[in-house]
């Protein structure tokens, strides 16, 4: 029998009645006849967690690890075809999923070997020109604006400790900083996994 989907949305949540089918991958109990109301994940957020299989999950696991990988040997590694392959990853692309690909490198071999992390304290006024002048610095390696009261936590490398202090008086300008160097970095950039 094909696959019917119903869909009702409520709240941040949509539901979704499955008639004529269990293959879409719940678990059996949740599942085990036509006609059983399911809740997805996804939300009206854009949040698609529920939406990938154990398949889209190790193909990004794959290109998180190593976004150089051919469509043949993510196959080869997802027992897909290429094709097969490349539908999914696009699919992921186009669900805005996947964001891009990079490259790592090594700041220290490009002769930036000081790295901080510099908590910043803006002034409510300061606002406005903090994001337009001290965010596009090209110290600056990341900036998450976050709670509480020093509301930015930026990533910074430079070439020598002068440059860091002469950073960190630029962002002085706009309100209070708190400076930490950073001896290593034992986690970057963890690859995102299911949901346990």
């Amino acid at each position: 029998m094909p696959l019917i989907v119903v869909g009702q949305g409520c709240g941040s949540q949509s539901r979704i009645q499955v008639i004529g089918s269990d293959s879409l991958g719940f678990p059996r109990s949740d599942c085990a006849s036509p006609g059983v109301s399911v809740d997805v994940l996804h939300d009206r957020s854009g949040n698609f967690a529920g939406d990938l299989d154990a398949t889209d999950w190790h193909l990004l696991e794959l290109l998180q690890a190593d976004g150089r990988l051919t469509y043949s040997e993510l196959g080869r590694r997802v027992s897909l075809s290429a094709p097969a392959v490349t539908e999914r990853v696009r699919r992921l692309e186009q669900r805005g999923i996947i964001t891009g690909y990079s490259a790592q490198v090594d700041a220290t071999k490009l002769g930036l070997p000081i790295e901080a992390v510099v908590r910043v304290r803006v002034r409510s006024l300061d606002e406005p020109r903090f994001r337009s002048t001290v965010l596009p610095l090209p110290e600056v390696t990341s900036a998450d604006h976050i709670t509480g009261d020093e509301r930015w936590l930026l990533r910074v490398r430079c070439r020598t400790t002068g440059e860091l202090e002469t950073f960190v008086e630029r962002a002085q300008r706009y309100g209070e900083t708190t400076t930490a160097l950073v001896f290593s970095s034992p986690v970057v950039r963890r690859p995102i996994t299911p949901p346990h």
